[in-house]
């Protein structure tokens, strides 16, 4: 595999815009909890719309670039593994990456040196690889979406595809899940082919990881509410097992999609902490943006104050006919860098298989 230079990658557009038909590249659509999204109407890159009115499919990229778009229909609907054509994909050799292994090892022994100087306890060290994409025309990613449907079940799979923003995300991880005045978020941290697999230190991660969200959420929850439902829990995915915990909170008065944002972004199971100091080592470790990847993908239905954001992981998007994918592990000093290195192997092994030809 190459190793992939800063030159090679690019920023996925935001548009923010009224959509009044007019060719596009590939259609807009949306698949999200169960839902297919048409009739796409407005695109905006402020949250606030987030607290008005409408059902919007959500993108929000690990640097903060926001995509709102709202759709007028939504309807229960699966997506079969023949809509929108067959999916053709990039070659199996002909992933790149940001970081190789030597790169990834010396990233991982950089961040166990940070720790050991006392500047953070954890940071999620994260690559991307990217392919060349055949054409898809009017299609888009949407082939794409219908295999990975049929081929890999995920509790927040789904599809948004609007001007400027292409995502299929295969994501296990919630990120923020709102019913009026009651949120969730349920940081993943611990991976494992078998629960055998599992270690101490995931275990440890995973607690560390917990305490930062519920500091997340208090910033805009009522005093006393900010509990941790499940901690520890094994869930088993395709291929893998992580271990998930659970924090809830009751919002305040006035606390809408902005200041939750504000209170949670970027989702800390893929950061580390203390936070701030994790994404400065991010910022100097890899060597490319990540996007979409370790952002937010989802729903937000302003009407009924409900929406359902996952975290970014476990994603493909595309932009200049090319197709990305972004994998990581959160580096603690109990870490070994081969180990954290295969973690990242085994993340990408499934999907980018299923999205190779």
């Amino acid at each position: 595999m190459r190793h992939l230079t800063d030159d090679d990658a690019g920023r996925p557009g935001v548009a923010s815009q009224s959509v009044n038909g007019g060719s596009l590249t590939a259609r807009p659509v949306a698949h999200l909890g169960g839902m297919l999204a048409t009739e796409l109407v407005e695109i905006a890159d402020d949250p606030a719309v987030l607290d008005g009115s409408g059902r919007w499919a959500v993108v929000v990229t690990f640097e903060g670039d926001v995509t709102c778009a709202r759709f007028d229909r939504w309807e229960q609907a699966f997506l079969p593994h023949n809509l929108g054509g067959t999916w053709r994909g990039p070659r199996r050799d002909a992933w790149a990456t940001s970081l190789d292994r030597d790169g990834y090892i010396g990233a991982v022994e950089d961040v166990r040196e940070r720790i050991a100087a006392g500047t953070v306890y954890q940071v999620n060290v994260c690559r991307v690889m990217q392919a060349p994409l055949p054409e898809h025309g009017a299609d888009g990613l949407l082939p794409l979406a219908a295999r990975l449907a049929e081929r890999h079940d995920a509790p927040f799979g789904g599809l948004i595809q609007v001007p400027g923003m292409q995502v299929v995300t295969a994501s296990p991880e919630l990120f923020l899940r709102r019913r009026g005045g009651k949120v969730w978020s349920s940081p993943i941290k611990g991976t494992g082919r078998t629960v055998d697999d599992l270690t101490a230190k995931d275990e440890a991660e995973n607690i560390m990881i917990v305490d930062l969200v519920r500091n997340d959420l208090s910033r805009v929850s009522r005093t006393g509410t900010i509990a941790v439902e499940g901690l520890l829990s094994v869930e088993k995915h395709p291929g893998l097992v992580h271990l998930v915990s659970t924090v809830t909170g009751d919002l305040l008065d006035g606390a809408g999609w902005p200041e939750l944002l504000e209170a949670t972004f970027p989702p800390g199971s893929v950061t580390g902490a203390p936070k701030s100091s994790a994404l400065q080592a991010i910022a100097e470790l890899e060597p490319v943006p990540r996007g979409p990847y370790c952002g937010a993908v989802g729903w937000v239905d302003a009407d009924t104050g409900e929406g359902e954001l996952a975290v970014g992981i476990r994603t493909f998007w595309a932009d200049d006919a090319v197709l990305r994918f972004g994998t990581g592990a959160g580096i603690t000093w109990g870490s070994n860098a081969e180990r954290e290195w295969a973690e990242t192997e085994l993340k990408a092994e499934r999907l980018v298989g299923l999205a190779s030809c």
